[in-house]
C-alpha cells in the first residue's frame, strides 16, 4: 500500500511537470508575439460593395435581467443596417419570452432586421438553437454573443477585416469583464480569464497548434461551420467541440487579444460553479470525441498533438491536483515513519520547479492588465495564492464534472446566471434563477476543510513542514468554497 501511494502521488507531481512545460512553451510563442504585433485597418464603410452581410446570432434561455440590455447594445453596433441581421435564439421557459417578443418588436419598428426564433424543446442546448438560427440565416458570416456580452460599437468593424484571406474560418477575440472588481470571486475568475485569453489563446495561435472558438465573442464564416459538420450538441461544450473539427478540416483561426469584448462575471458562487461544471465537462467530453482524431492525424506536428493533448485535458488536471492532495496526507506521515526513502522525496522536489512556471507564466498576463511594478507584483502573489487555493477547493465539483464527462455521463447544459449588477453596491439577491438547493458535493468539500485542518495538525505532530503551506491553501480553499456556497443559498 505505501508503495501504491507514493508511486501515485509521483506520478500525479510528474503529469503536472509535464503541463506546466506546455504552459512554458506557451509562454516563449507570447513573448514571441510580443514582438510580431500586426494590426489590420477598421472596415472602411465607404465601400458598400465590400462590406459582407453578417448575421448575428444570440443564444439565450431565461435571461430577464440582461435581455434588454443585450438587444439594445447590439442593434447600436456601427454597421449598415441593411448589412446585418440580428436572430435571438431563445429557448425561454419563463416571461421573460413576452419581454423580448416586446423589445424586438419596438427595435423593427425602428428599421431593424431582427428575428425571433423560438423551439418548443431545447434540443441539443445552446448547440441546438445555434444549428437552428443557421438553417435561415443569411449572412455569409455569423457573430455569436451570449447573453451578457457587450461588444462595442466598432466590433464588426475591427473583425471581419481578418475573412480577407479564404482559410480563415474563424476570428476570436478578447474577453475583458465589466465587474471584475465586484468581489474576490470575479476577481480570481478575471484572473483566470485573463491567463487563458491573454497567454494560451495567444500562445497557441502564434505557435499554430489548435486554439478554441469561446462560445461567443467571436464571428464565423458559414461555410465553415457547414464544412466542420455544424453544431453538434453531444458535448456541453458545443464551441470546442466545432474548433477542433474545423481545424481538422484545415481551416485557420485568427486570435484578436486587443479587441475586447467586456461580459459578465458570474458574482456568487452558485453560479461560478454550474459554470465551472459545465465547462471541465465538456472538455473532458471533447477529449473523448476528438482527440483520437487529433492524434492519428497524419498532417499535424507532434507540437500540435502535444499542445491538443493538453489543450482537451486542461480540466482534468483537477483530477490529478486533488488526487494529490488527498495522498499528501498518507505521504507526510510515510515520510516521517520512513526516514530512508528521503531520497526519494528528494526527487519528487524537482518537480516543484512547476510552481515557479505557473508564478511567472501568471505574472506575464498579470502585468500586461494591471502594469508592472512592486505593489503590483505584492497584489499578484496575494492573488496567485487565492487562486490557486479557490481552484484546489472546486476540486472536488471539476473531478465529478471530468469523470462524468470521461466516462460519457449525460447531462443537462444549465447557463449561468446572469444578474446585471452595475456597481460593487448593487446585491445579487433575490436573483430568480439560482438554485437554492446544497449537493452532496458540498458535504464532501466540507469533510476536507477538516482533513486537511487535520494535516495542519500533522505537521506540528510530526514536525513535517514541507507541506504545510499546501495544506494550508487547501484548508482556506475548501473552507471559502464551502462558506460561499452556503451562502449563495441565502
Amino acid at each position: 500500500m505505501e508503495f501504491v501511494i507514493l508511486f501515485v502521488y509521483g506520478l500525479s507531481l510528474f503529469i503536472i511537470f509535464l503541463y506546466s512545460l506546455a504552459q512554458l512553451q506557451l509562454v516563449f510563442y507570447y513573448l514571441k508575439a510580443q514582438k510580431n504585433t500586426s494590426k489590420k485597418e477598421n472596415l472602411n464603410l465607404s465601400t458598400a460593395e465590400k462590406i459582407p452581410f453578417v448575421t448575428i446570432q444570440l443564444p439565450i434561455y431565461n435571461e430577464r435581467y440582461v435581455v434588454e440590455r443585450l438587444l439594445k447594445n447590439i442593434v447600436e453596433l456601427n454597421y449598415p443596417k441593411d448589412k446585418f441581421e440580428v436572430q435571438v435564439l431563445d429557448d425561454s421557459a419563463d416571461d421573460s419570452l413576452q419581454q423580448t417578443k416586446k423589445i424586438i418588436a419596438e427595435l423593427e419598428q425602428k428599421g431593424f432586421q431582427i428575428s425571433h426564433l423560438t423551439r418548443t424543446n431545447r434540443k441539443g442546448f445552446k448547440a441546438g438553437a445555434l444549428k437552428e438560427g443557421l438553417r435561415v440565416a443569411k449572412g455569409e458570416f455569423i457573430a455569436v454573443f451570449d447573453a451578457d456580452f457587450l461588444p462595442k460599437k466598432n466590433w464588426l468593424l475591427q473583425t471581419i477585416p481578418y475573412f480577407d484571406k479564404p482559410e480563415i474560418g474563424v476570428v476570436q477575440t478578447r474577453w475583458a469583464h465589466l465587474n471584475r472588481d465586484y468581489s474576490l470571486i470575479t476577481k480570481m475568475q478575471a484572473f483566470a480569464l485573463d491567463f487563458h485569453f491573454l497567454l494560451e489563446q495567444v500562445g497557441r495561435n502564434t505557435g499554430n497548434h489548435f486554439i478554441n472558438f469561446n462560445g461567443t465573442a467571436g464571428i464565423w464564416r458559414k461555410k465553415c461551420i457547414l464544412d466542420a459538420g455544424n453544431w453538434q450538441g453531444d458535448t456541453l461544450t458545443e464551441d470546442l467541440d466545432l474548433s477542433y473539427r474545423a481545424q481538422l478540416k484545415k481551416w485557420k483561426f485568427k486570435y484578436l487579444p486587443e479587441v475586447e469584448t467586456p461580459a459578465e462575471l458570474p458574482m456568487v458562487m452558485s453560479a461560478a460553479r454550474s459554470q465551472q461544471f459545465r465547462w471541465n465537462k465538456g472538455a473532458a467530453e471533447n477529449f473523448r470525441k476528438n482527440y483520437n482524431r487529433v492524434l492519428w492525424n497524419k498532417n499535424l506536428s507532434f507540437g500540435t498533438k502535444f499542445h491538443g493533448f493538453f489543450h482537451l485535458l486542461n480540466s482534468s488536471m483537477f483530477f490529478v491536483i486533488l488526487l494529490l492532495a488527498v495522498l499528501s496526507v498518507p505521504v507526510l506521515y510515510l515520510k516521517s515513519e520512513f526516514p530512508e526513502l528521503n531520497y526519494y522525496f528528494y526527487v519528487l522536489g524537482f518537480f516543484g520547479i512547476s510552481t515557479f512556471i505557473f508564478l511567472g507564466s501568471y505574472w506575464l498576463t498579470y502585468k500586461k492588465i494591471h502594469g508592472s511594478g512592486f505593489k503590483n507584483f505584492l497584489n499578484f502573489i496575494g492573488m496567485f495564492i487565492a487562486f490557486f487555493s479557490v481552484a484546489m477547493g472546486l476540486s472536488v465539483l471539476n473531478s465529478k464534472a471530468v469523470l462524468e464527462g470521461h466516462f460519457g455521463k449525460k447531462s443537462a447544459f444549465i447557463r449561468t446566471p446572469k444578474f446585471n449588477v452595475k456597481s460593487i453596491s448593487d446585491t445579487w439577491k433575490g436573483n430568480n434563477y439560482l438554485k437554492t438547493d446544497l449537493s452532496f458535493t458540498t458535504l464532501i468539500e466540507a469533510v476536507l476543510v477538516v482533513y486537511f485542518g487535520f494535516a495542519i495538525y500533522s505537521a506540528f505532530k510530526l514536525n513535517e513542514f514541507g507541506l504545510l503551506f499546501f495544506h494550508g491553501m487547501l484548508f482556506v480553499g475548501f473552507a471559502y468554497v464551502v462558506l460561499k456556497s452556503v451562502q449563495s443559498k441565502f
